[in-house]
């Protein structure tokens, strides 16, 4: 296959299912602690809502696997969520495809979604010096106000915290090898994406009053790598149920975009 055969293309469907103890290793995975009980203990259980986005993985795999570029050399860049009702640890159908490829000259961008009845992920990758085949280029962005945070938090990311957090699906080996990440142009392996996010929307629904597990929807983008052993400095200007957040480590700017809560 392709890439100019990639926008369009249907991924099929996948049966997802987890169990409580998974629902626990991811909220874990993105630092809630024992005084969280809901969230880390059997007994009424609230799934985490960011977690979805893990479960859809799958979709991103498989697009992967379809042969037009290497699914080991690309980069997670973007994500969005949109909740429809919480997570229960029950089967469930999923749903994937491919909604676009973008040429942008020296990079490609490939944005897959995710529908479920719980809720719909959409998943956006970079693919790094593969461009210049003939495709659209994407549309034009605009670029946000600038942050004016009325909340600010910091957590600290332990030095196993990628090692932790692939056990929650996404075993892309530039999160644990660092020959991978080296061939990456990286210093060392890099924390997930997905894991600066759920950690992120988790402290902000203090920012707002809200409990963790009532985000409803979500949009960040990915700008820099974040490395285990660092601490993550997050600053929110919060309005009613909402948040737009900017995340960095030592002022550099790594995942910026907008948290609702009901």
């Amino acid at each position: 296959m392709q890439l100019k055969e990639l926008a369009g293309r249907d991924l099929g469907t996948r049966v997802v299912d987890f169990s409580a103890d998974d629902a626990i290793l991811y909220a874990l995975a993105v630092g809630a602690s024992a005084s969280q009980l809901d969230l880390v203990y059997e007994q009424d259980l609230r799934v985490l809502p960011t977690y979805g986005c893990a479960l859809g993985l799958w979709a991103v795999e498989a697009a992967g696997e379809l042969g037009a570029y290497d699914r080991t050399r690309s980069l997670h860049v973007g994500q969005s969520l949109t909740v429809h009702e919480p997570l229960k640890p029950e089967p469930f159908e999923t749903h994937g495809c491919i909604r676009s490829a973008f040429d942008k000259g020296r990079l490609t961008i490939v944005e897959i979604d995710v529908a479920a009845p719980s809720f719909e992920a959409a998943y956006t990758i970079l693919l790094p010096g593969v461009g210049g085949w003939g495709g659209e280029p994407p549309p034009p962005s605009e670029r946000p106000e600038p942050l004016v945070p009325n909340w600010t938090g910091t957590v600290d990311i332990g030095p196993d915290a990628a090692t932790l957090y692939r056990l929650t699906g996404d075993k892309h080996p530039v999160h644990i090898d660092p020959s991978a990440a080296a061939a990456m142009g990286l210093e060392r392996p890099i924390l997930h994406g997905l894991a600066t996010m759920g950690t992120t929307a988790r402290m902000l629904a203090a920012a707002v009053g809200a409990h963790p597990a009532d985000l409803s929807a979500a949009q960040v983008r990915f700008s820099n790598p974040v490395y285990p052993g660092c601490e993550l400095q997050i600053g929110a200007q919060t309005g009613r149920n909402t948040a737009r957040a900017e995340a960095s480590v030592e002022n550099l700017t790594v995942m910026s975009g907008t948290f609702t809560f009901q």
